[in-house]
């Protein structure tokens, strides 16, 4: 089988710099863990924190530490570094070769949406983002690595797009989606859900977004893996 990575990010409309981060980390016996937080705010204060949670992250994952554990060091870090007083959502999914398992961590108020089976569920358990509050641990969820699975999340400014012009993105219609894109396209889902957010806020971003996917899929690659990064200068 082969895992495919899609992620797509845009700042909010007239900030230069995305407030979002995204990280994928090889883990240390085998598969991928991706990380997406989004920081408190936009612009440079927000990106200055969550590219300090993602690479926080990104070091326990790679040390080898399981990743429950990686987001409650990960809240303990910057519950120190900044005192309580800032928060950022913090997500990883991971394929970990070792328990044959897709794991998702999740402290966000953004769901994340897995078709498995021919199925769609939205895992949305309330959940504390990291930062905050001295106690937080992460919504865990546990899923067989098997063909033909995708995974979809995202950050808010994703789930309230077009809420300042009276709109909000549906969840119903953006898990519509999943069932019509192979998961060997998951480029094409994550193109698909960027573009519908965008038309909710009229073509101009309300928050930083973004957007990631996840495919297993047994399309045969001749054994190759792949890196594509694609970044705006």
């Amino acid at each position: 089988m082969q895992v495919e990575v899609a992620v797509n990010k845009i700042p909010k409309y007239a900030c230069g710099m995305s407030g979002d981060s995204a990280e994928v980390v090889e883990r240390p016996k085998g598969g991928l863990s991706v990380i997406i937080a989004d920081g408190q705010g936009s612009g440079r204060s927000a990106k200055a924190i969550s590219n300090l949670v993602v690479s926080k992250a990104a070091a326990l994952i790679a040390d080898g530490t399981r990743d429950g554990a990686v987001a409650r060091a990960t809240h303990d870090f910057l519950f120190a570094l900044r005192d309580g007083k800032v928060s950022c959502t913090l997500t990883i999914v991971s394929t970990d070769l070792v328990s044959r398992t897709i794991v998702i961590s999740r402290n966000s108020n953004c769901p994340v949406l897995v078709r498995q089976g021919g199925q769609v569920r939205v895992l949305s358990d309330p959940v504390e983002p990291i930062g905050f509050h001295q106690f937080m641990k992460p919504v865990v969820d546990e899923i067989p690595l098997v063909d033909d699975t995708l995974v979809l999340t995202f950050t808010d400014g994703i789930l309230y797009a077009g809420r300042s012009r009276a709109r909000q993105l549906d969840l119903g219609q953006v898990a519509a989606l999943l069932p019509e894109v192979p998961a060997w396209r998951g480029r094409e889902l994550a193109d698909r859900v960027l573009e519908a957010a965008l038309a909710l806020d009229d073509g101009r971003a309300g928050d930083d977004m973004t957007v990631l996917v996840l495919g297993v899929h047994s399309r045969d690659t001749g054994g190759v893996g792949r890196l594509r990064v694609s970044y705006p200068v």
